[in-house]
């Protein structure tokens, strides 16, 4: 069913965000209590999440035993793990499980506009386009809005927001400052300033949350 808004759930993994994970994300478990709040605002207004996911094995390009911190890194959300599985605090509701494996077309957008649940995204790389079927979802869901949050804004973010600046011109694209953790904090402010220049707005929980109704926020162009 296409929705006006549209929810991302970048990557909220146990490996990612508690400190015994895998790939640490430093301070992400302070944003799990809004995490929490996003999804269950997301699941009773009926919003759908696309949540990606980083399902990885050991012959992925981004896993090394000597990893450089950038393009490649130590294993982590490894399938099969408890670290690759999201965080109980972002469950998704009878989610559609996407695999890289190219879909045809037509059947899967018939499928995606049948579904009445969430969805997730699987992925061997940072970037959730390498999920050949990410783009279709997408087109098939069409939203006026895309609300994105998760981790990190240095890597796995990057990708979604700067994907879909590219290929949705026209979509409004709203990032939760609140709801987002780095790697390396300095690029990730960085990083902020340069996608609101492209056209991304910066919006904080509270906002989306205590709104009486959707609609007054998706036409506010300010925080």
């Amino acid at each position: 069913m296409r929705s006006a808004l549209l929810f991302w759930d970048v990557d909220t993994l146990n490996d990612f965000i508690w400190p015994d994970g895998k790939l640490y994300v430093p301070g992400s478990e302070e944003i799990v209590p809004i995490l929490a709040r996003l999804t269950e605002f997301a699941h009773q207004h009926r919003i759908p999440i696309l949540a990606s996911a980083d399902n990885h094995d050991l012959s992925d390009p981004e896993i090394s035993s000597t990893p450089d911190w950038k393009t490649t890194f130590p294993p982590h959300c490894m399938r099969g793990t408890r670290g690759q599985l999201k965080i109980a605090e972002t469950t998704l509701q009878d989610p559609m499980v996407i695999d890289p494996e190219p879909r045809e077309k037509k059947a899967f957008t018939r499928e995606v506009l049948a579904h009445p649940g969430d969805f997730l995204v699987r992925k061997h790389s940072l970037d959730v386009f390498s999920n050949p079927n990410t783009v279709t979802l997408v087109e098939a869901l069409d939203p006026d809005a895309i609300v994105v949050y998760g981790v990190a804004t240095d890597f796995c973010v990057k990708w979604a927001i700067e994907g879909l600046l590219a290929r949705l011109p026209g979509k409004r694209i709203y990032l939760v400052t609140d709801s987002i953790r780095s790697i390396y904090p300095d690029e990730g402010d960085q990083l902020l300033a340069g996608w609101q220049k492209a056209g991304a707005q910066l919006i904080s929980s509270y906002r989306i949350l205590n709104q009486h109704a959707l609609d007054s926020y998706l036409s506010t162009r300010t925080v």
